[in-house]
């Protein structure tokens, strides 16, 4: 039995609290339908990083060169999808471990067998994070996941839900002090680098990240750049802490079925207001400066990396939030294209590798090299290609039934014989007669 504190409502997994509302009587439209949309916002934010042998500035992917709509289409992004879209599936990858533990132990899965799918599944991610990145993109975001998944179902999943606030308010503040100590540090050192030496502060002289991870003609060196580079991020990404606070996040979400019932304490509606509008107001001085109006910020952009990743983190659990509200409104009244998406979204996996089949071999120097000649209005335009050909393919899946093929395959590592419920208890013996009880033996003739 996993260690649990006297606040714990649930002496098994504690996926579910009392306060849960009852399971709904179908699947929950409101998770499946967020993950459809937002891999389209994924597809956008990600084909950007494909975009080499342009003049990128350090502090964004978005090249700057191009017409005014591209410029228009890339600052946009930078307000409204830039390091939002990572954080949300953080926060709906924590939500689905809880559903996946509480449809276990309905089932009467053993809790041992419950832990040891997590474990499994996780160290998997992890593995299909590198061949993603050793293959197609560096900036996979699987291993992230995996590696988050690991260290903290083993500490914190079967915990009660206040140990869980304690831990989240702990990673918020520690991000809080990380991101106003890189922006003390990016302001001292503005002030103390000369006048005359400003490429020191803004990066110009060390090229761009796309330049580094496509724009290598050869493909095996190129995947060494993008091992490196994924043996580098993967870590880091999990101790900037962005990631797992958005997990926790999730888990808590999750036991309270928040995005599957209305009338939860802290409204949907709510949250994703003031989440959304937290991350706009956060990324609004990077916009301005990639459009030229705020030049001053140039030399400190870096600095306020992490500050826009915490904004970027609610913003994601915003979006999640009006993804509940909009799922919650169809849950049984949905239409042809919210069924679309929501197949996007049952098949998430699958769609966000497919997005790099489609993106890498046509953008990157190693395959046709379109990265160089297009700017980000032909660009956003592959990726909305690329999501649409993924929504064909969802539904066409849908419609037979059929999971992902990423899905699948990650279901056949994590599961084997795993995911069986509990054999019952041999019945009893029957109750001896009234003759045997008073001492009569059976007949020996």
């Amino acid at each position: 039995m996993p260690h649990t504190d006297s606040a714990s409502t649930n002496t098994s997994t504690n996926a579910s609290t009392n306060a849960a509302p009852p399971a709904p009587a179908r699947r929950a439209l409101a998770p499946d339908l967020a993950r459809g949309w937002m891999l389209l916002l994924i597809a956008i934010a990600n084909v950007s990083a494909y975009l080499w042998g342009h003049d990128t500035p350090l502090y964004t992917t978005h090249p700057p060169d191009g017409s005014a709509l591209d410029r228009a289409l890339s600052a946009l992004t930078i307000l409204f999808v830039d390091a939002r879209v990572y954080p949300m599936f953080a926060f709906l990858f924590g939500y689905g471990m809880v559903q996946f533990a509480r449809s276990r132990e309905t089932r009467g899965v053993p809790l041992a067998a419950v832990r040891g799918m997590f474990w499994r599944r996780h160290w998997w991610l992890l593995a299909f994070g590198f061949v993603h990145a050793a293959l197609l993109f560096a900036g996979d975001i699987l291993g992230a996941y995996g590696l988050a998944g690991l260290a903290l179902t083993a500490a914190l999943f079967w915990r009660s839900d206040r140990v869980l606030k304690f831990a989240t308010w702990t990673m918020f503040a520690l991000i809080a002090f990380g991101a106003v100590s890189l922006l003390g540090l990016g302001l001292l050192l503005n002030a103390l680098v000369p006048a005359d030496s400003p490429a020191l502060m803004t990066g110009a002289d060390f090229g761009s990240t796309a330049d580094m991870l496509n724009g290598v003609q050869g493909y095996g060196w190129a995947m060494l750049a993008r091992i490196g580079m994924w043996l580098v991020s993967t870590p880091a990404t999990v101790l900037s802490l962005v990631v797992p606070l958005c997990i926790l996040l999730g888990w808590l979400a999750g036991r309270h079925r928040w995005l599957e019932a209305a009338g939860a304490r802290i409204g949907l509606g709510a949250v994703a207001g003031w989440g959304i509008l937290v991350s706009t107001v956060a990324a609004a001085p990077t916009a301005l400066l990639y459009l030229g109006l705020l030049p001053a910020l140039e030399p400190v952009a870096w600095a306020t990396m992490l500050l826009n990743q915490l904004a970027g983190a609610a913003g994601g659990v915003g979006y999640a939030a009006l993804f509940g509200v909009i799922g919650l409104r169809l849950q049984y009244r949905a239409g042809a294209v919210s069924r679309a998406v929501a197949a996007v979204g049952k098949r998430s996996l699958s769609i966000y590798l497919l997005q790099s089949v489609v993106f890498a071999p046509l953008l990157a120097a190693w395959g046709f090299g379109l990265g160089s000649r297009v700017n980000t209005a032909a660009a956003f335009g592959i990726a909305l290609g690329a999501w649409l050909l993924s929504l064909i393919l969802a539904v066409i899946l849908e419609r037979r039934g059929a999971r992902g093929p990423a899905e699948v395959l990650l279901r056949r590592l994590t599961y084997a014989r795993l995911d069986e419920p509990a054999a019952p208890l041999p019945a009893a013996p029957p109750a001896p007669s009234a003759a045997r009880t008073a001492g009569d033996t059976p007949s020996t003739r």
